[in-house]
């Protein structure tokens, strides 16, 4: 699948209309956690991309149009030092922003490329959430704020009961000392590019960091996908956690039994669907401002 290419040009009028929208939609996102950033408060929930990957709000809704679009009537302070202007107006300039980034843009893309090769596997139900809590007490867990919804003991036969089949190095590194050995992987950073699968609801959700780390080199409205599909990821990934979190909107995916491992693995799939087009996206935009043979 590949991406429509973007307008070679934008008049003043359409470029700021995309700037505004782009700056409203992420705005929505912005205001609660901000809120509560200023009063000390926590959300399990959606405060997690604002803290676990190293986007800044700010560079979340600052615009940029991607590689190969041309801004009439622009100024290129407003944009950033990777712009340049000339009597036509302002488009970013990709080669230095592929001289700077090359490196990275080659990690990316060929972790991009591998994860779209494989099928997707969903028969993890989740279980990453509870090797993070496993053999743990109520006041070791990390949201320990929120309730465990079983008895220490009961998550930890679960766990047993169940397996852990996770494939994903970010996740896996979260694990009690002692889920480790009850994976069937041991995923490391340098297995990334082999172990990674597109059923993965982390590897779905990281879709977001490799579109931030590619900006400006893609579309910021591309970014902006993959933070609403990490969103709705983080929700299921909660959801079907070991926590009680009925209280802040979000019933539990009972992924101890078989109805709740039947939703799991539908919603998953929904997900994997949704990422597969993103992931799509991203490939293009990279192979319209960086090709494959550069």
């Amino acid at each position: 699948m590949t991406a429509a290419l973007a307008p070679a040009a934008l008049d003043a009028a359409d470029w700021q209309a995309r700037r505004a929208a782009h700056e409203a939609r992420v705005d929505a996102w912005l205001a609660p956690h901000l809120a509560r950033r200023r009063t000390g408060g926590r959300h399990p929930v959606e405060d997690f991309l604002f803290t676990y990957y190293s986007h800044r709000p700010a560079q979340l809704r600052r615009w940029h149009p991607g590689a190969g679009v041309l801004l009439r009537d622009a100024d290129p302070a407003e944009f950033g030092r990777d712009y340049r202007a000339d009597a036509a107006g302002v488009t970013l300039d990709t080669a230095r922003v592929r001289v700077r980034r090359a490196e990275s843009v080659t990690w990316i893309r060929g972790l991009l490329t591998a994860t779209a090769g494989r099928p997707a596997h969903l028969g993890c139900f989740g279980m990453h959430e509870w090797a993070m809590v496993y053999r743990q007490t109520q006041e070791e867990v990390r949201h320990n704020a929120w309730p465990l919804r079983l008895s220490p003991e009961r998550t930890a036969a679960v766990v047993e009961e169940r397996g852990v089949r996770c494939s994903h190095f970010d996740a896996f590194r979260f694990f009690t000392a002692p889920a480790r050995p009850l994976n069937l992987l041991t995923p490391t950073r340098e297995s990334q590019h082999t172990l990674e699968q597109p059923g993965c609801l982390h590897a779905n959700m990281d879709l977001y960091k490799w579109a931030y780390k590619l900006s400006p080199l893609v579309a910021s409205e591309l970014v902006g996908d993959c933070f609403a599909l990490a969103r709705q990821i983080r929700a299921l990934d909660m959801r079907a956690s070991p926590y009680d979190l009925a209280d802040l909107g979000y019933p539990p995916v009972r992924v101890e039994t078989p109805e709740g491992r039947a939703e799991y693995a539908a919603t998953q799939r929904d997900f994997a669907e949704r990422a597969a087009v993103l992931r799509a996206r991203l490939l293009a935009a990279l192979d319209q401002a960086a090709p494959a043979a550069d």
